[in-house]
Order: structure tokens, then C-alpha cells, then sequence
């Protein structure tokens, strides 16, 4: 089956940021994710075609309801935003064909797993566990061979973090890691195999260094500061994804 040109992507992820908009917001709380009217939060206007139109319609609509002017919110474009971004780092680094379409889902599916963390410290399991088998399947039509080092990086990443997990509990009294987080290392491993995780993890270490220091001195001092480790490691996993293949 021939694959369709790569820059179609482009303006198709701007409607997949729509789609993932829908499920950051409905899947935490437990909402259907089956494709319904889309309304305005403030006043309940079920939303036309015309405002729909993913960027265009907040540009327009100066970013509020056409119906009862209530502003919108930066949400919505940011996630299409965000998700044009994903695409088009997929495009600059993978050549034509379908790998463009797999390694664009996968960076979709983590974008919204990161973006939920950040909101709700969860690290959904409909989002991490789907990657970890869709990983060992791409390994497996694509590289073959290598299959058994990725299946041994799924164990030891979701060991590593679980271990590390119990011995913060056992020092500190409380967890410092999700079993989210170590599935989404697992789906890592899955993904780019045993010997870039150290790779990911460093990345994924210095960022969230990055974040918890302005937190800590912003909060003072004695207050305990949680900082959700999903998204310094989906950026982390994400970029290793496109070295690996930058490198090919």
C-alpha cells in the first residue's frame, strides 16, 4: 500500500490537536471519549462547523464564544499547536513513507499522556500500556532481531522505576514515583531498546531538575513540592525516538 505524501500530516495534525484537547479533558474525569457535539463550556452552544476549524475559528473568534462572547481559553490552540510541533519534527526527521504516520502517533499519544500528568499527577494506563505493545510490535516488523532487547528493556525499565519507587517509600515515607511513570519507561524500552534509556532518563532527570527548582524556591522553603514526572519523561522517550532514527 503506498503511503500518502508526508506534508499531509501537517495540516492533519491540527486536527488531531482538537481531538487530543478532547481527550486531556474527558478522560481524567471519567467522560466518554465517543465523538460527540462540541459546546461551549460557559453557556452549553453546541459549536458549528465554522467553529471548529482548528486555530483559524480562535483567531477569528478572537478566542471567545461567538455565541456568548465568553472567553475560550488558551488550551485548544496550544494543544493543536503542540501537536503541529510533534508533526512536524516527525517530518523534518523520518523519510517518506508510513513511519511518518507511527512515530507522529506515537508522539501524539504522549503528548496527551504528558499533558494529563501535568494537569492530574495520572499517567493514564489506556495511553501507556497501548505504546508498550505497539513498540514491541514496530520492533518486531522493523527490526526484528532486536525484539529480545527491547522486551528486556520493558522489564528492567518498569523494575528500575519500581524499586526505586518502594526504596523512596521505605526512606521517605511517602512515593516518589508512579506506576505510571514506570510504564511509560517500559513502553520507552519497548520503543528504542536497553541502552538508550540511560540516555532517556538523563534527559528526563535534567528537565525535571529544570522545573522542581523554580517550583521549590517559588513555594519556599518546608512545603513539599510534587512535581509530575510524566511529561520531563515522555519529552525524554519522544527524543529518543528521533535520534534513533535521525542517526539511520
Amino acid at each position: 500500500m503506498i503511503a500518502p505524501p508526508g506534508w499531509i500530516i501537517l495540516p492533519i495534525s491540527l486536527v488531531i490537536g482538537s481531538f487530543l484537547g478532547v481527550v486531556i479533558n474527558r478522560l481524567p474525569v471519567g467522560k466518554t471519549l465517543v465523538i460527540s457535539r462540541s459546546r461551549c463550556e460557559s453557556c452549553g452552544h453546541a459549536l458549528s462547523a465554522r467553529e471548529l476549524i482548528p486555530l483559524l475559528s480562535f483567531v477569528f473568534q478572537r478566542g471567545r464564544c461567538f455565541h456568548c462572547t465568553a472567553w475560550i481559553g488558551w488550551f485548544h490552540p496550544a494543544i493543536e499547536l503542540a501537536s503541529l510541533l510533534v508533526a512536524l519534527m516527525v517530518f523534518w526527521v523520518m523519510p517518506e513513507g508510513w513511519g511518518i504516520w507511527v512515530y507522529a502517533a506515537l508522539g501524539w499519544a504522549l503528548l496527551a499522556a504528558a499533558w494529563i500528568d501535568a494537569r492530574h499527577y495520572w499517567l493514564p494506563d489506556v495511553i501507556t500500556l497501548p505504546l508498550l505493545l505497539a513498540g514491541l510490535v514496530v520492533t518486531w516488523l522493523n527490526a526484528p532481531w532486536a525484539i529480545y532487547d527491547h522486551a528486556l528493556a520493558v522489564g528492567i525499565g518498569y523494575a528500575a522505576f519500581r524499586l526505586l519507587d518502594l526504596l523512596y517509600l521505605r526512606l521517605r515515607g511517602r512515593h516518589g514515583l508512579g506506576q505510571g511513570d514506570a510504564k511509560l519507561l517500559a513502553a520507552a524500552g519497548a520503543w528504542v531498546g536497553l541502552s538508550a534509556l540511560p540516555g532517556i532518563l538523563l534527559m528526563a532527570g535534567l528537565l525535571g531538575i529544570a522545573v522542581a527548582l523554580p517550583v521549590a524556591l517559588w513555594r519556599g522553603q518546608g512545603r513539599q513540592t510534587m512535581i509530575p514526572f510524566g511529561p520531563a519523561l515522555a519529552v525524554g522517550f519522544f527524543g529518543a525516538v528521533l535520534l534513533a532514527n535521525l542517526s539511520h
